[in-house]
């Protein structure tokens, strides 16, 4: 009687050469895979330039309409003295200053936005907030409206991803879309 063969199929012997069993990847397979994903990538990439733009503008915008909010209300709070400082030109940032018997001190200082250009229609610099919380281009001058325009650095401000900053004669501030004007 010949003895009978037990059949183990986790003690079959290894396999030699091209028929081993594979586990993972070969570097081959990845390198492929990564060169998928960069192509990819590149062909994505520039259509992503006009989102970031409009988030930069947008920002500068929203930190800008903040800085006339923190304004006003300070000057409600102490009494006017309060200025918005843009003396370098609005490019290179603004600070708000409160000045009380000849001591300026500065209240919040914003640097200049990255990458965004700023233009205010009748290029003033240097904006004083009454007591009242109102805007004017001149320090005890009567109330203005304002009309400043932010846009991405290198195009103009009739620029699809423009913000308009429209300020009423009662201080409201509101923001237009695609450099649209100001409503009267």
């Amino acid at each position: 009687m010949q003895a009978s063969k037990s059949f183990c199929a986790r003690c079959t012997p290894p396999r030699r050469g091209w028929a081993r069993a594979s586990h993972g990847f070969t570097a081959i397979e990845l390198m492929v895979v990564v060169a998928i994903i960069a192509i990819l990538a590149a062909l994505a990439g520039p259509s992503f330039a006009p989102l970031i733009e409009r988030w930069r503008v947008r920002d500068a915008a929203e930190t800008l309409t903040a800085t006339l909010y923190l304004a006003r209300s300070e000057a409600i709070k102490r009494s006017g003295g309060i200025t918005i400082d843009a003396t370098g030109g609005w490019n290179t940032g603004w600070k708000i200053t409160h000045t009380q018997g000849g001591d300026t001190t500065d209240i919040k200082v914003n640097p200049a936005p990255s990458k965004i250009s700023i233009a205010q229609s009748n290029s003033k610099t240097l904006l004083y907030v009454d007591r009242w919380g109102m805007l004017s281009e001149t320090s005890g001058g009567a109330p203005s409206a304002m009309d400043i325009v932010l846009f991405p650095a290198g195009k103009t401000a009739t620029d699809t991803s423009a913000i308009r900053l429209c300020t009423t004669l009662g201080g409201r501030i509101t923001q237009m879309k695609n450099g649209a004007a100001c409503p009267t």
